[in-house]
């Protein structure tokens, strides 16, 4: 089973959030539902990327290191890795 390490982006508040699935299109939709509860006050949420990884293991720790960076250095990995510049801005 692939996972996914996905960073999302909420511009009315310029804040990012980092984390790890299985379903990545299922785990967006509960963000922007409000569903999460570290997640629903920075509602809307835009995917600034994605990146698929073959084990949960691996995503974890991709995910660590993410929530390890700074923001500008998260931003200059976003765009490195093909991800939406203008959501990173």
């Amino acid at each position: 089973m692939s996972y996914f390490v996905y960073i999302l982006y909420s511009q009315p508040h310029r804040r990012y959030y980092i984390g790890q699935t299985s379903d990545i299109q299922k785990r967006i939709a509960r963000h922007n539902a409000g569903i999460e509860q570290a997640t629903a006050p920075y509602r809307p949420w835009v995917l600034a990327l994605s990146l698929q990884k073959q084990s949960r293991g691996a995503a974890m720790i991709l995910e660590r290191k993410l929530k390890n960076l700074n923001t500008d250095d998260l931003i200059t990995f976003i765009i490195k890795y093909g991800g939406i510049p203008g959501a990173a801005r």
